[in-house]
């Protein structure tokens, strides 16, 4: 059998150094039936998101994707090449911004920058990682930016 097919694909603590810089791959075009569902799921009844005779008459013109997809689709973005199969627990996001809006039809990608690293004092198994994630949209505009705690493994111990 190929060790490879059970290596995770996120990076152990110890790949991860601050100042890198991951452009994660992955792409997503947020579609209206994406925001419609998110935020009718999560009790939302912002009419921002879901009246466009409301949107209309605001300074966008048009519906707004809910900010908190936007959050989760960043965050997700970044797991393939990140914390796939490596992470413990996330333990807070930080400094969460939108600094322009998200429209159906725009395409999201994501890209994060490890800002701290550090081994936990109470499991010697793990650290802890300090990372910026970053949406962006088709035209390069950051749309929402996190920092986000988590605690992620050390690369398993080889045997002899």
């Amino acid at each position: 059998m190929n060790e490879d097919l059970n290596r995770p694909q996120g990076r152990y603590l110890e790949e991860l150094t601050p100042g890198t810089v991951i452009r994660h791959r992955v792409t997503r075009t947020v579609t209206e039936a994406d925001n419609v569902f998110f935020t009718t799921m999560t009790m939302n009844p912002q009419p921002l998101h879901l009246d466009h005779e409301y949107a209309a008459g605001t300074e966008f013109g048009r519906p707004l994707v809910n900010s908190l997809l936007t959050l989760s689709l960043l965050v997700g973005l970044s797991v393939h090449e990140l914390t796939l199969g490596t992470l413990v627990a996330n333990l807070g996001l930080t400094d969460v911004v939108f600094p322009k809006p998200v429209f159906h039809g725009d395409t999201i990608r994501a890209e994060s920058e490890v800002l701290e690293v550090r081994e936990s004092r109470s499991r010697p198994d793990a650290g802890i990682v300090i990372v910026e994630h970053r949406a962006l949209n088709q035209r390069g505009e950051i749309v929402a930016r996190c920092k986000r705690t988590a605690l992620m493994q050390k690369r398993p111990a080889q045997p002899d």
